[in-house]
This record gives C-alpha cells, sequence and structure tokens, in this order.
C-alpha cells in the first residue's frame, strides 16, 4: 500500500500507487506488489477468473506470468472519499501460461484508503 504523505493530494498518491504497481509487475517484485495490495484484493482476469491477493504472487513467482512491460494509453480518475476507481487502458507485454503477447487490457481498478495509505482492491482486466 502506498502511504501518505499528507502533502500530496489524493490524485496524486493514487497515481503514484498506479505507477508503482506496473513497474513491480515488470520486476517481478512480488513483495512489492504484496505491499501495495489490499488485504482483501481479487485479480479478475480476462477469463472471469477472480483470483485471490495470495494465487498471483504466487503464479508470478512461478513465472506463469511474467509481465515484459506494461504501455499505459489513457486513465481516468474518480475520487470519493475513503475510496477511488482509476479506470485505464494498457498494452501489456506479458507471458501468460506459456504463451507471450501484446494484451489490450482495460483495467477498472478499486482503490481503498485505510488509516494513510491507498491499497489497490480489484483491478478487472478486460479487452479493448
Amino acid at each position: 500500500m502506498q502511504p501518505s504523505t499528507g502533502q500530496k493530494s489524493a490524485r496524486e498518491e493514487i497515481l503514484e500507487a498506479r505507477r508503482a504497481y506496473p513497474h513491480a509487475m515488470d520486476e517481478g517484485d512480488t513483495e512489492a506488489l504484496d505491499d501495495m495490495l489490499d488485504d482483501g484484493f481479487t485479480l479478475t482476469h480476462m477469463t472471469g477468473y477472480v483470483q485471490p491477493k495470495a494465487e498471483w504472487p504466487a503464479q508470478m513467482r512461478e513465472s506463469r506470468f511474467v509481465y515484459h512491460s506494461i504501455d499505459e494509453k489513457n486513465t481516468t480518475l474518480d475520487i470519493e472519499s475513503d475510496t477511488a476507481h482509476l479506470a485505464i487502458r494498457t498494452v501489456t507485454d506479458a507471458t501468460v501460461y506459456g504463451t507471450r503477447a501484446n494484451w489490450l487490457l482495460g483495467l477498472p481498478t478499486d482503490y481503498a484508503r485505510k488509516g494513510d495509505t491507498w491499497g489497490t482492491v480489484r483491478p478487472a482486466a478486460t479487452p479493448w
């Protein structure tokens, strides 16, 4: 989870957390990802499978998900008090279960503030 500095706006904090997220994915840094993800985190894949927090980083460590680069195309962000909804489109170069491709992903993602941190709660991958 991304700590709040008290000096930044919620928008800046969430966008900073968002930038750290794909960087950790590209680096395969599952420890950093674990810190960024809310305890209630789930990832909904394009197939509709809802993956729990512990499973996704474990599969990254097993090289089932290998992220090579993530190119963000556009982003919108709506914030309401201690929750936020970010919608982003990416071209994600990834190897998923042995198949490498440039995945065109829409990633609507919910964020929640707990104390002085913003955590990623529910991204849902959709093709675009």
